[in-house]
């Protein structure tokens, strides 16, 4: 049996061991000095009740705190809001951006309201719980293109603003939190002049510290350029012809060597354009900017164009980010096919395929790109979903598509992988073909764990003039931004900008199974889509 000793060694360790060293040999034991009388036991237990109710009063005060004294409103943004305007008429931009810095995205959109003027407006509405107008102001006297990321000059300190130029009317720089005019400029353009979209930022060439814009505008097939500076608006030198026949599309790549091209659909070639011979052309000054001597050899010094297999018309191009540089994804009236950004040799090409609109990038796989693309129109169409890296099919769907439907979104989910949205109409085989006129636009919305479930979300009969799938607040929830008007900018009528919550989107969607004998009902189904969890962009 334990005797008291070593009971006190127990419950006093440290005790114990300071009074053993004390009286070990050698250390003759000094006189204890009169020992202080000992608390009565009733004034410990005091004490120990004392204590508790201490700390039973402060969790009591955390837990009030937190969850029953109501704290400050929050701008969350809410279920569904929607902003119409009466006799007006829409264009197509539709843009997110935290302008209010409450870190919930904020809907930029353009409309034209016949009742208030004759001029194009750009407007900001909140995200918030219903949609509250920021700011709006006038901006073209026609249709525009618009450019929202704004210059960052030397230091960082002016504002982020929006680039609008109008058909016809001046060259604008609106602040982005403000609504309010930077700068403006009366543009140089001849009436018979078209603009190319889109507006294109490039690097700094004038040397003031903000990246600058090339605007590429065509006559009489004839396409010139024009570069203006980022941070004040003013024509960098005169502008100067390209010297080819292109179409809109163009993009900015940057070679392995960090020189920057120009790249142009161009006839039935892809043209290219060092952003250094631009400017000494226009300016006939020297540039700090690179060229790459392999670009320089691979370009024809008179057309302008690249050397590449013929797989037809150039309809779009895109750069695509890589492990040691930018690749590029060209569609073709024939083929779509990755090249490799640097000596532009074929990684993979899938052939006979009539894509008409551009391709969208997207997870398949976790951490792997694929790119989604529409192959075929109507009946035809089908939904690809292609491995970046190999070009093989991870995934294909028959989804009708309709007369002006929105072009196919992702955002990425927190397993990184995507979402995918796709607008279209799904019909049963054997079914009755509805007519395309009278078909409403559905959204579906598709994720890579449940390969044979598509969700149809949402049904739009109005004319969809613009829409966006995004993610308003980080971490948060997605949303759908719809933009829709009358089908014709001559005829007024009734323009809304709308924002639909998918989540909410999700209880009473109409499940549609691609595959028989899957193993969830409709409603586990159902559920697993409503635990989808999205994430911000890397």
């Amino acid at each position: 049996m334990t005797d008291h000793k070593d009971l006190e060694a127990e419950i006093h360790p440290l005790k114990n061991d300071d009074r053993k060293s004390q009286d070990s040999p050698g250390n003759p034991a000094p006189k204890e000095p009169n020992p202080k009388p000992a608390a009565p036991a009733g004034l410990s237990r005091c004490r120990t009740v004392a204590f508790f109710l201490s700390l039973f009063a402060f969790l009591l005060a955390v837990f009030v705190v937190s969850f029953v004294i109501p704290c400050p409103d929050r701008l969350a943004s809410g279920t569904t809001w929607s902003v119409s305007y009466n006799a007006a008429v829409a264009y197509d931009f539709l843009a997110t951006s935290d302008i209010n810095k409450d870190r919930i995205q904020d809907v930029l959109f353009l409309y034209k309201n016949s009742d208030g003027g004759s001029n194009v407006s750009l407007a900001c509405a909140e995200e918030g719980a219903n949609g509250t107008i920021l700011w709006e102001r006038p901006a073209a006297q026609n249709g525009a293109l618009v450019e929202c990321t704004g210059p960052q000059p030397r230091g960082g300190e002016a504002p982020a603003a929006c680039i609008l130029l109008g058909r016809p009317g001046p060259f604008i720089a609106v602040n982005l939190v403000t609504g309010e005019t930077l700068w403006t400029h009366p543009n140089s353009f001849g009436g018979n002049t078209s603009i190319l979209s889109p507006l294109l930022w490039v690097p700094d060439v004038d040397a003031d510290g903000a990246p600058d814009l090339l605007v590429l505008t065509r006559e009489e097939k004839q396409v010139n350029g024009y570069i203006y500076s980022g941070s004040t608006g003013q024509l960098v030198g005169p502008p100067g012809s390209l010297g080819v026949d292109g179409t809109s599309g163009a993009i900015l790549h940057v070679t392995r060597t960090g020189a920057p091209y120009v790249l142009l659909p161009c006839e039935s070639s892809l043209c290219g354009f060092s952003v250094k011979g631009l400017y000494e052309k226009a300016t006939g000054r020297d540039s700090l900017l690179k060229t790459d001597p392999l670009w320089e050899d691979m370009l024809n010094a008179t057309s302008h164009q690249l050397r590449l297999h013929s797989w037809g018309a150039v309809r779009y191009v895109m750069t695509i980010p890589g492990k040691a540089g930018e690749d590029l994804l060209l569609v073709t009236s024939e083929a779509c096919m990755l090249l490799d950004g640097q000596d532009l040799a074929p990684r993979w090409t899938l052939g006979a395929a009539q894509i008409h609109r551009k391709p969208v990038l997207g997870h398949y796989k976790p951490d792997t790109l694929a790119v989604v693309i529409e192959n075929g129109t109507g009946t035809d169409r089908q939904i690809l979903l292609l491995d970046l890296s190999s070009g093989a099919i991870l995934w294909s769907q028959a989804l009708r598509g309709l007369p002006r439907d929105p072009q196919p979104a992702s955002l990425p989910t927190a397993d990184h992988r995507s979402a995918f949205f796709f607008w279209g109409l799904h019909e049963p085989a054997g079914a009755n073909q509805t007519d395309p006129r009278a078909a409403p636009h559905s959204l579906y919305l598709f994720h890579p764990t449940l390969p044979g479930v598509l969700l149809e979300l949402a049904s739009i009969s109005a004319h969809i003039v613009a829409s966006r799938v995004v993610l308003l607040e980080p971490g948060r929830h997605a949303a759908c931004i719809l933009l829709t008007g009358p089908a014709s900018p001559d005829v007024p009528g009734l323009v809304s900008v709308a924002k639909y919550k998918v989540q909410d989107l999700v209880p009473s969607s109409r499940v549609i199974h691609l595959v028989q004998g899957g193993p969830d009902s409709d409603q586990a189904v159902r559920n697993r889509f409503s635990r989808l969890r999205y994430r911000s962009e890397a």
